[in-house]
């Protein structure tokens, strides 16, 4: 019963890790919808809309994150590199099975263009777990080091 319970958690989070990684890549899809006209013709400068992007990206991604690191209890680093890795497969993923069959994109230009960005996302993720890691092991040995200091009696 224990073991059955540990796997479903783990599917749980794997489902958790998967549909949030998804939305990092679907908000973003969507929000850059309302900057082309229906027949595909972008309507504000190309910079203003990479730009505008990075930063929906960005914000989509940090909340995802924090949302996620909130249900997570230890194994801080580790759980950041398997966030971090398997949205960055995920986002290529969709893009190649998506956005390049819609913008007819090669993939070289796609990676110098859209691809290498994505990198960000497990830098972003490691940066959390890693961060989180660091504050708790700090706090675990203040706490270590209260519990051995010797008592003082009052005279």
């Amino acid at each position: 019963m224990h073991t059955f319970s540990l796997m479903n958690n783990a599917l749980l989070r794997a489902l958790k890790i998967i549909f949030f990684g998804f939305l990092t890549w679907l908000i973003p899809f969507i929000a850059a919808m309302f900057f082309y006209t229906p027949g595909g013709e972008l309507v504000i400068d190309i910079f203003t809309f990479k730009t505008i992007m990075i930063i929906v990206s960005s914000l989509c991604a940090t909340v995802l994150l924090v949302l996620l690191f909130l249900s997570i209890f230890n194994n801080f680093l580790k759980e950041g590199i398997i966030i971090g890795v398997s949205w960055l497969i995920l986002n290529w993923l969709l893009d190649v099975l998506i956005l390049l069959p819609m913008n007819g994109m090669d993939m070289t230009t796609y990676f110098s263009q859209i691809g290498l960005r994505y990198l960000v996302i497990p830098v972003t993720a490691i940066g959390f777990g890693f961060i989180i890691e660091k504050k708790v092991s700090h706090f675990h040995d203040i706490m270590n080091a209260e519990k051995r200091a010797p008592v003082r009696k009052e005279r």
